[in-house]
């Protein structure tokens, strides 16, 4: 069994605990070290809701508590650049890649995937 996790992020506005809870389960991975590693991407609308958020709202909260641990999220290059995201979301700390590429590498090296 893999102690390697990716996290993927696509829910946004319209289901906003569902990614607020990827995020928390994210940050308390690598908090109390469950796994030995843990990636988050976001894809999707929940970019719109991640580049939108007001750093003291629960979302911003989450992100930041994200971060505090050492987790550089990625957001997706393809769909930031569609929706005129990639500032705002590199502005917050977020890496902005095209993703497809970096999911398949992490499938191909045993990671478990869960979506939020």
């Amino acid at each position: 069994m893999t102690d390697k996790l990716l996290v993927i992020i696509s829910s946004g506005d319209e289901a906003q605990e569902k990614a607020l809870t990827g995020m928390m389960y994210a940050t308390n991975v690598k908090k109390n070290k469950w796994l030995e590693e843990v990636n988050v991407i976001f894809f999707g609308p929940s970019e719109k809701m991640i580049a939108k958020s007001h750093p003291d709202s629960p979302v911003g909260k989450s992100l930041k508590q994200l971060i505090d641990q050492g987790i550089t999220p990625i957001a997706c290059r393809a769909v930031a650049d569609r929706d005129n995201l990639t500032t705002d979301l590199t502005g917050l700390g977020l890496s902005v890649e095209f993703v497809g590429h970096i999911i398949s590498s992490y499938i191909k090296k045993d990671y478990q995937v869960i979506t939020f």
